[in-house]
């Protein structure tokens, strides 16, 4: 038991460090082939936070255990709002100037309510995964238009997200380091889940709660991060950005990864109790970050960590009952 803690930690650590460096390397390399800022910032970058969700929920899948891959996916959007932004409002209100945001927001909403539709009969299926990738392909390429319209308005999300584009990186160097994220990323993503699975099946979790509780939240470490980064900076829509993109990304890629790889019936708590948390939370975003005062303050921050605690430990009695 005690070996498998010592995995996972180290699991997880590899997992979120070989994501980072592989969108590190990789943006690196796209920006000394030329390719634009803007769609750096929109795609490889706007993507590298859901890195673990994707690779973890893959390899769950092949693994056979799809209600693990969907618990990933719940969960980690359930923290994306309830648990990180909930913390960063705390320590610093976050104000949100984006035009793009203003409009993510409602699409994440939608996005959300596809989910709801996709899960509706509890069963995952090629076909859904396929409606899945189409549409986060149509996302991007939408994405990439309204950000072209807005960057002429000098719209202060680009801004942010450009200046995190390494500069002055050979290609060698960008190279190596896409190499090792590919390399490392499947190897980490193995151990978590495998020491993941061994330590939930000790305390008798199921493989969905599994998914929505330690994976979900150990592969929303980046989020947090980055979050937590941007508004110390002052970059209150970057850090409300990440999440945003990065609840989109789960559910129209991750979630459609293992939708493709392992089609299968799905636990019908995933429908029936936590799809309805993430569609509650993403509602109570919206509203806060939508308002006259377009800003999530400290009490907001404060309600949206006390519903996660009262989420997890709800999950928890359930499981001890």
């Amino acid at each position: 038991m005690l070996l498998a803690v010592v995995l996972l930690v180290v699991g997880l650590a590899l997992l979120v460090w070989s994501a980072d460096k592989l969108v590190y390397g990789s943006a690196a390399v796209a920006k000394n082939m030329g390719i634009s800022p803007l769609v750096i910032g929109m795609t490889i970058l706007a993507m590298g936070s859901s890195a673990p969700e994707m690779m973890v929920s893959a390899t769950a899948a092949l693994d056979g255990k799809t209600d693990t891959a969907i618990g990933n996916v719940l969960g980690s959007n359930i923290a994306n709002i309830a648990l990180i932004l909930g913390i960063t409002a705390l320590i610093k209100p976050l104000s949100i100037g984006s035009t793009i945001l203003r409009r993510e927001l409602p699409l994440m909403l939608l996005v959300t309510l596809v989910a709801g539709g996709i899960l509706w009969d509890n069963y995952l299926g090629f076909a859904e995964g396929l409606l899945l990738i189409a549409l986060f392909a149509i996302f991007i390429i939408v994405m990439l238009k309204i950000s072209q319209q807005e960057k002429n308005n000098q719209d202060v999300l680009l801004d942010q997200q450009e200046s995190d584009i390494p500069v002055g990186v050979s290609n060698k160097n960008a190279i190596f380091w896409v190499v090792v994220g590919l390399i490392l990323l499947p190897i980490s993503a193995n151990l978590l889940v495998n020491n993941a699975v061994i330590i939930a099946k000790y305390f008798g979790m199921s493989d969905l709660v599994i998914g929505l509780t330690i994976i979900a939240i150990g592969t929303s470490l980046p989020e947090l991060a980055a979050s937590l980064a941007g508004v110390l900076k002052g970059e209150d829509d970057m850090a409300v950005g990440n999440i945003i993109g990065s609840n989109i990304f789960n559910i129209l890629a991750v979630m459609g990864i293992p939708a493709l790889l392992h089609p299968s019936v799905l636990s019908e708590e995933a429908m029936g109790r936590d799809f309805w948390v993430m569609l509650g939370l993403s509602l109570l975003l919206v509203v806060m970050a939508l308002g006259k005062s377009r800003s999530i303050n400290r009490i907001e921050g404060g309600i949206l960590f006390l519903c996660f605690l009262s989420y997890i430990g709800y999950l928890f009695y359930n499981i001890s009952a």
